[in-house]
């Protein structure tokens, strides 16, 4: 079928993307514009070899821009968003202790809307039709790109190719060898793999029987447990306004933090997720996640939150956190509701401001030290020792007001009480 229509895919590089522009050519007519958005996909140093990382914005997506030309794309960009990334999606998601299911920081959710958003200006530029994604119609990621391209540019069209051809993977890198569309996987290695700043995930092959251990070739971010080292590891991390600017004194941009702490917390075998999930699309899944960094800087803002925040303010942010994160694993992050949590968040963080001292050791990140300036922490109201300043002698007074609803109601309805449910005593009859 000849082109005669202009289409911006998200491009991965990987399998369904690469088989993608073809058949987009083929079956829909569209000549095809290849995005791929570096958000730091390269990874951190990895702790289980050199030490020593590629980083984002190397060969790696100079490679991803060639593969999608010779792929049969009339063009191919790469855009750095790795700061943007960082600035504008990952640090509101540290702010919010966003965490889906209390376990997943949101690694692949934060990055949808990034990618979405330059899709929608590369589109524009080039003056495309579509925009068009690469996820299949189970997963989460169909509806987080075309619910953010809905929100910020409804005149697009969105293509789903993946979702349309119903092709399985083995049928998929069959198409692509008749074809001679050069594709990084092999039948020996089938995982399906996204990665970026934030972190990194896995899925298909042998992932999918949440009874299987996963196997060692699947984490590249940490190491196992069983070979971490024997000797913790300290690290002191600084906060103001609620986002990490420092490393042990040292004053780092929020990429080069995450970085840092991703590739120290992963030698100490930190931020493994193992999961059953519940997908958006109503099934369950089993997800791999490894997310060193996310995992040790969430401990410590929580922790330094609960030094922070008054306590009716930290309650009620506590309560909203789940449904915050969930906004997000469901593609609804330009949403007024997702705005007014953002203005919400962003008003608590005024004073969560201070140090963390975190202990580093066989998988764990534990808090072991905190303190702030701006904390709420009186040791003089909280000691038992001398210097005592909590006048205990207003106690018996607050304890008897604060029970009264409970004394009247044991006296007048309480199993004591000597009146049975739905009876109706005399009000006159003094308890």
């Amino acid at each position: 079928m000849p082109a005669d229509k202009r289409l911006v895919l998200a491009y991965s590089g990987g399998l369904d993307t690469s088989v993608a522009i073809r058949w987009l050519a083929e079956h829909k007519g569209y000549e095809t514009i290849a995005c791929a958005v570096d958000i730091g996909q390269t990874g951190p140093p990895n702790p289980q070899t050199t030490g020593e990382g590629v980083g984002p914005g190397s060969t790696e997506l100079k490679r991803v821009r060639q593969r999608a030309l010779d792929c049969g794309a009339v063009d191919a960009e790469v855009v750095d968003a790795t700061a943007e990334f960082a600035e504008d999606f990952v640090g509101p998601a540290i702010a919010a202790n966003a965490l889906y299911m209390g376990k997943y920081p949101l690694v692949s959710a934060l990055s949808r809307p990034l990618i979405t958003r330059h899709l929608v200006r590369t589109a524009r530029a080039h003056g495309a039709d579509a925009i068009a994604h690469g996820c299949t119609g189970k997963g989460n990621d169909q509806v987080r790109f075309e619910v953010t391209a809905m929100a910020i540019a409804p005149e697009l069209t969105v293509e789903a190719p993946i979702r349309e051809w119903g092709l399985s993977r083995e049928a998929a890198m069959e198409w692509a060898a008749a074809r001679d569309i050069p594709i990084p996987i092999t039948r020996a290695s089938p995982y399906s793999i996204d990665e970026n700043l934030w972190g990194r995930t896995a899925e298909c092959g042998v992932l999918e029987d949440p009874w299987i251990e996963p196997p060692a070739e699947v984490w590249e971010r940490s190491v196992d447990v069983a070979h971490a080292p024997d000797e913790p590891e300290e690290l002191t991390l600084s906060f103001v306004d609620g986002q990490p600017v420092a490393v042990d004194g040292k004053e780092l941009g929020l990429v080069d933090l995450i970085a840092e702490v991703d590739r120290r917390a992963g030698r100490h075998g930190v931020g493994r997720i193992d999961m059953i999930e519940d997908r958006l699309v109503g099934i369950k899944s089993r997800e791999i996640y490894e997310c060193p960094a996310a995992m040790t800087i969430l401990a410590a803002h929580r922790d330094l939150e609960d030094l922070c925040l008054e306590q009716e303010l930290a309650q009620e942010k506590r309560s909203m956190e789940g449904r915050y994160a969930q906004l997000i694993y469901n593609g609804l992050w330009f949403t007024p509701l997702k705005t007014a949590f953002d203005a919400f968040v962003a008003t608590s963080q005024r004073y969560v401001a201070g140090e963390v001292r975190l202990k580093l050791h066989k998988g764990h990140a534990a808090v072991v030290g905190r303190r702030s300036d701006r904390g709420l922490y009186v040791t003089g109201l909280a000691t038992y020792d001398e210097g005592d300043a909590f006048d205990q002698s207003k106690a018996e007074g607050f304890v008897q007001l604060w029970g009264l609803p409970t004394k009247v109601w044991a006296q007048r309805q309480g199993p004591g009480s000597g009146v049975k449910p739905g009876s109706a005593p005399d009000p006159e009859t003094p308890a």
